[in-house]
């Protein structure tokens, strides 16, 4: 009996999640950074998301959830992806310096560049780079035919032959005052654009 495409999707989903559940337990137990006693910051929705955000470091509302993208920047983001018809179930997010450590150059790179794997498992349409310091490092991964990005917000760019990226500023450093705020939506809001493009099959 021919196998469906419905059994080959579940498939690949179920090996996603196996591949995240054995990553996260890679980070949990890594002894790269100085994180003492404390717990890392994991990335967290669908195991394969179409949309893959991605920022430097966590804020303190994240470290103490363990959850990237945990407390004010997540719900702005809520709010951004309802305004622009996104399905926040198509969606995974996480961040490089993945354990709290007292200054972010105290973060192994070889901790940093996990997200690479992350990507690898997910194998996202879409990445949203969400700064310069995270475009930086984003450009440091060594990507299968992956191409450099340019810190041009709001311009869809070519990140490898299957992946798109877009760059956005630090949401953190946005979410303050009414200017930043406009300039990061005016970038952001480009992934709706990007998602209503997207045919439905």
């Amino acid at each position: 009996m021919p196998v469906t495409d419905d059994e080959i999707r579940e498939k690949y989903l179920d090996r996603a999640i196996r591949e995240l559940n054995q990553l996260t337990r890679e980070v949990q137990t890594c002894e790269l950074c100085p994180r003492g006693n404390l717990m890392p910051v994991l990335g967290s929705g669908h195991p394969q998301a179409d949309v893959f955000l991605v920022k430097y470091a966590p804020r303190p509302s994240e470290v103490e959830e363990g959850v990237a993208f945990y407390g004010r920047s997540g719900g702005a983001l809520m709010k951004s992806f309802k305004r622009l018809g996104i399905d926040p179930l198509a969606v995974y997010g996480t961040v490089f310096v993945k354990c709290p450590v007292a200054d972010t150059e105290l973060s192994a790179p070889e901790c940093r560049g996990r997200v690479a794997l992350e990507l690898a498992i997910v194998q996202p349409r879409m990445v949203v780079c969400m700064g310069e310091l995270a475009l930086s490092e984003l450009n440091d991964l060594d990507l299968p035919l992956g191409r450099q990005l340019e810190p041009r917000p709001g311009e869809v760019q070519r990140l490898t032959p299957s992946c798109e990226a877009l760059f956005v500023p630090d949401i953190d450093a946005s979410l303050d005052d009414e200017r930043t705020k406009r300039a990061f939506w005016g970038a952001f809001r480009q992934l709706g654009e990007w998602w209503s493009d997207l045919p439905p099959y």
